[in-house]
């Protein structure tokens, strides 16, 4: 399964449609140019692998020719091969130098007669392959213009078409096949040249999008480096980091608007609670100073939102995980006795001090604890289980639903028809500390109640 998944995201990457369609345009380019010359072979065999067997031949008799002292042609001393062609079929093979007035000085067979192998002038056909006719029987001739000195001759080479053709035919015959496994070979060869090409050259797109990856709402001021980067993407790092940029700002200032009602709220509530409490006339007290708690808690937790979401608001040092976890108890202690909830802590195993901010795991673990004991019925039991690698927090109350649960750490959500008041912002707070400390935060139903559990 995992391999396949990763052979489809491979599929679906830039540098298998490169490598693919570069292996594809090879192919398409090395089957025209296989079959152009097979097929140029076959039908024009002797035009083509004739004509250069001949001319090889000529060149050979050309440059094999040996000279006296007086600079006259003395003998001919050709290639191995030729020379075991000529003995072996002389009446099909020929030769011969001739000076410039057409007097044959040398020969293949001295009983070869003096007729002319062609009609018209040396100087004429000196360069030119011809077909002619020796002896009633055709031939391909060739005739090259040697100079020594300032002397000038001419060497002929014969081949008789017979001869050329079962050279051609045998030369043929292996040309599909040698054209077969060279386009084979080329493939094979380029495409995983390419390959390693392809992952080297898309290198620095792998790092940008690790680097991308790894941007978070808490590292927003981080921006991709274009440093070897193709120009071609360039711009869209470039529209990347200015489109961070803007998120950055708009982030901050949604911050500083929260941080700065929050502030702005605080002192007003504290004045209009002091006001009301020394006016005894006032009717409804108790419920007026329910609504200004309610709000003051709120506000508390926008100070708190504003506050984690910033990692420069933490301070970090080693920390007592028990410790806070009896303060957060003790804290709640009064809350739990008038409902009737029994809160209780458990160390199975004395954690070794972790490194945290203080203050942001007490108000992680208290937002859980006082949710906890809010859904609680009187007379159940809220339990903090401390080990030496997680924090888990049971309660006794209804649970949450199956459904609620992708939702229940987003901002301000409050589960349908919740009963205890709340402005949906004590989980974000939980989750928002548990990023900045990169613990985990999970939450599942039990037989009765709910558990989370923060992993350290």
């Amino acid at each position: 399964m995992r391999t396949s998944t990763m052979l489809k995201n491979w599929m679906c990457s830039l540098s298998a449609r490169i490598w693919l369609t570069s292996i594809v345009l090879l192919a398409i380019s090395l089957t025209a140019m296989s079959a152009a010359v097979i097929f140029s072979f076959e039908r024009f065999p002797s035009r083509t692998l004739g004509r250069h067997e001949q001319s090889l031949y000529a060149n050979g008799v050309a440059h094999g020719i040996q000279f006296n002292a007086a600079g006259r042609p003395i003998s001919v001393h050709l290639p191995d091969e030729d020379a075991w062609l000529i003995e072996l079929v002389p009446n099909d093979l020929k030769y011969r130098v001739l000076d410039a007035q057409g007097k044959i000085l040398l020969r293949s067979d001295l009983s070869l007669d003096d007729t002319p192998w062609t009609t018209d002038k040396l100087d004429l056909t000196a360069g030119k392959f011809e077909r002619v006719l020796i002896g009633a029987r055709p031939y391909y001739l060739s005739t090259l213009q040697v100079r020594h000195g300032s002397d000038i001759f001419y060497a002929q080479a014969a081949t008789s078409a017979r001869l050329s053709a079962v050279i051609v035919d045998q030369k043929v015959r292996a040309i599909p096949k040698s054209v077969n496994i060279t386009f084979l070979t080329a493939t094979l060869i380029f495409g995983l040249t390419l390959m390693l090409a392809a992952h080297r050259v898309m290198k620095p797109l792998r790092e940008v999008s690790r680097a991308a990856a790894r941007i978070s709402p808490r590292n927003l001021a981080a921006r991709l480096a274009s440093d070897g980067v193709p120009s071609e993407i360039k711009p869209l790092i470039d529209g990347f980091n200015a489109a961070l940029e803007r998120i950055e700002n708009g982030y901050l200032v949604q911050q500083q608007f929260l941080a700065a009602a929050a502030h702005e709220l605080q002192t007003p509530l504290t004045l209009i609670r002091g006001q009301i409490e020394l006016q005894p006339e006032i009717k409804n007290q108790d419920l007026l100073f329910r609504e200004i708690d309610l709000m003051s808690r709120q506000v508390r937790q926008l100070l708190h939102l504003a506050e984690v979401s910033e990692a420069q608001n933490f301070t970090f040092a080693l920390v007592d995980s028990v410790e806070v976890v009896q303060e957060v108890a003790e804290y709640l202690r009064r809350k739990a006795d008038q409902k009737s909830v029994l809160l209780q802590v458990a160390v199975k195993l004395a954690p070794a001090p972790i490194w945290a901010d203080r203050s942001a795991l007490f108000i992680l673990l208290k937002n859980i604890v006082e949710n906890a004991v809010h859904v609680s019925q009187a007379h159940s039991t809220v339990t903090v289980i401390v080990d030496g690698a997680s924090i888990e927090i049971r309660d006794q109350g209804p649970g949450i639903q199956q459904e609620y649960l992708p939702f229940l750490f987003k901002r301000f959500w409050r589960a349908p028809g919740a009963k205890h008041d709340g402005a949906g912002l004590g989980l974000a707070i939980c989750k928002e500390i548990a990023m900045a400390h990169e613990w985990r935060l999970t939450v599942s139903n039990l037989v009765s109640g709910a558990r989370f559990v923060l992993w350290l």
